[in-house]
């Protein structure tokens, strides 16, 4: 179990920084805050805000807010949650090729504790990567689920005919989602498959939408015709049994990665990070089978890269605005 490794868990010095809980409709009193990275991760966290989710103006006028320190020193993907307990939770890719996830806490996501490395895939030898992690309070189950895609090669070899191929020893590579749970902080569930939809799937994002369980995933089917799409999957629980992946919702022809979920005005919004345009796109829907194309409405900071939602009370933006 990974509570045994925690012992030895690499940590490293006092930062500042900032995924997406499980949003519900924001009262107007609170605003959206938008965590995520530039360039390969090498710079860390970056925040930017919204009251309407449509225009985000980056904090700090684009500084970073917390530079990592641990694994490969990259902080990809950083995802963010206010726990019951009051305090702000995140995770975060430490690198390309890692075994390990990094977790650090916050009480008011200006200062930061120490940055913790998780060893999720430590398990595994032949593992490649733990891409993407997000954390999500599970209320029915007190407890967090965190999850993340890993390739381990020929695991799948039902569908070893759709992901890459390792150059350096010809095994096929096929992303699935896994998962461990803590209550703590101290002691981890061991890590276990949380999502296989039969194809290659990475970068999932969890939303709560009344009483069922959003999980948007990004199809990376390679071959023989790439996907490189968004597509969405629904339970009854925060984790899972899941039921039939719905067909890709993203714009057609257009590569995304990295989906993060806010239920706002009404509305679900689906952000994404167009990597192959260098710039955010979005989808919005009402019901969850028309999908609007609103990426035209979008603002965002430049070069922003593979982020999640998270609301903020007004009050809460207000101070980190005084601390720029």
């Amino acid at each position: 179990m990974i509570s045994r490794l925690i012992p030895v868990l690499i940590t490293a010095l006092m930062a500042v920084s900032a995924c997406a809980s499980a949003p519900t409709q924001a009262p107007s009193e609170e605003a959206w805050l938008f965590s995520s990275f530039r360039g390969d991760g090498e710079t860390g966290l970056h925040l930017a805000w919204s009251t309407d989710g449509l225009t985000w103006t980056a904090l700090r006028e684009d500084a970073s807010f917390m530079k990592p320190e641990i694994g490969g020193e990259l902080m990809r993907d950083p995802c963010i949650i206010l726990g019951p307990d009051g305090r702000y939770h995140m995770v975060w890719t430490t690198g390309w090729w890692e075994n390990n996830i990094g977790l650090a806490h916050s009480d008011d996501l200006i200062t930061w504790s120490e940055q913790t490395l998780l060893p999720v895939m430590a398990h595994e030898p032949e593992v490649m990567n733990s891409w993407a992690p997000e954390i999500f309070w599970d209320e029915e189950a007190g407890e967090y689920v965190i999850f993340w895609s890993s390739a381990i090669p020929d695991r799948f070899p039902e569908t070893a005919d759709r992901g890459d191929i390792r150059s350096t020893t010809g095994k096929s590579i096929n992303h699935r989602i896994y998962a461990v749970t803590t209550s703590d902080f101290e002691t981890y569930s061991d890590t276990h498959l949380f999502y296989d939809g039969g194809f290659v799937s990475i970068d999932a994002s969890l939303l709560k939408h009344g009483e069922q369980y959003l999980l948007f995933l990004k199809d990376e089917t390679k071959r023989p015709t790439p996907e490189k799409n968004v597509r969405l999957a629904r339970g009854a629980s925060a984790q899972g049994p899941w039921g039939a992946v719905s067909e890709p919702f993203s714009p057609e022809g257009v590569w995304v990665e990295g989906p993060t979920a806010a239920w706002i005005d009404g509305a679900v919004h689906v952000y994404f990070d167009a990597y192959m345009e260098h710039r955010m796109r979005g989808m919005r829907s009402t019901d969850l089978e028309t999908w609007e194309d609103i990426s035209d409405q979008l603002s965002f900071p430049d070069g922003i890269r593979h982020g999640t939602v998270l609301p903020i009370t007004r009050e809460r933006l207000e101070a980190l605005l005084a601390a720029q």
